[in-house]
Formats: structure tokens, sequence, C-alpha cells
């Protein structure tokens, strides 16, 4: 008789270590749509969506409230079975200060961008900030997949999706 070993819901324990993440990126349209997205289906699929709120917002000076989320990242949500609508739109952390507020931990797609909140957002201080690879104890950075086409957009989502499950381990540690 084998035992199969499963991470399940049950095994995590249910109070997480942050309740609120807030995922960056430069624009809201491509890296940082993604990884809400599939870490909100993760967190569903171990019956945790309830237990902590995902959001996510882009911190460039061109990010915009309302710029439609890029066809390639609903394209590439969608051939792993995430469905966001057409008219989907970004949100421009500028313009929503209570996503940072209310964030006990902001997930940056790059170094870079994990710095630039820090220097132009005051409110992000005391708080968590990592950046995507970083909480999940790698280096590097997600690079921006923008303009280069279905496949580096496929590959990014694969390695956020690669990512995610470490990532939700690291939530509910104790």
């Amino acid at each position: 008789m084998s035992q199969h070993t499963h991470k399940t819901a049950s095994a995590a324990p249910k109070e997480p270590r942050f309740r609120s993440v807030l995922i960056i990126c430069a624009a809201n349209t491509a890296r940082s749509v993604m990884a809400e997205h599939i870490l909100k289906r993760e967190l569903a699929q171990r019956d945790l969506l309830a237990v902590v709120r995902v959001a996510s917002a882009g911190i460039a000076a061109y990010a915009r409230d309302g710029a439609l989320v890029s066809l390639d990242t609903r394209l590439a949500l969608r051939e792993d079975g995430i469905h966001i609508d057409e008219e989907s739109t970004s949100t421009d952390l500028r313009r929503h200060p209570e996503l940072l507020n209310e964030a006990d931990l902001v997930l940056a797609m790059t170094d870079e961008q994990a710095r630039n909140l820090m220097e132009k957002f005051p409110s992000a201080a005391g708080r968590a900030v990592h950046t995507l690879r970083s909480f999940a104890g790698e280096q590097g950075d997600i690079e921006d997949p923008y303009e280069k086409g279905d496949q580096v957009f496929a590959a990014c989502r694969e390695e956020i999706k690669r990512l995610i499950p470490v990532i939700i381990d690291r939530l509910f540690e104790g």
C-alpha cells in the first residue's frame, strides 16, 4: 500500500502572515495582471481566497487608470484557463493609494520597481516589499514581455505560475 503525499489546504495554517497582497509592475497591463489572476486562482483552489486579498497596480509615470490590459496578457491567461474580460483595465497606484495603505505585502516584478516604490510612495515605508522572485527565495527579475510576442508572454506566465505555489506557502509560514 503506497501513500501519496499531496499538499492540501488543510496542511497549511488558515491564518496567513500577510492578509493583503499588492502586486506591482510598470503599467499594470501585463506581468502584475498575470500574477494577480494566477495567485487568485491558486488561492481559490486551496480554499484560501477568502483569507488573502490580492490586487495589482502600476507604478510607472506612464501608468494610467483605465488602460486596457494587453491582448497578449489576456490570451496568455486564457491559454491557461483564466478568462478576464476584454474591458479589463489597469490601475494606477498614484490614483489609488488605498491599495498600498491596505497591503501587508507588496510584490514587485523587478528590483528597480521595488526601489521606485520605496522612493516615490512614502506610505510603503514599514511594509514588506519584495520582488516576486525574492519572496519565493530566488534572485532576478520578471522581465517585461511588452511587444515581444505571444511566446514571451507565455514564458512570462509560466515563470509566474512556477513561483506562485512557493509564494502561497510563504504567505502562510509561521
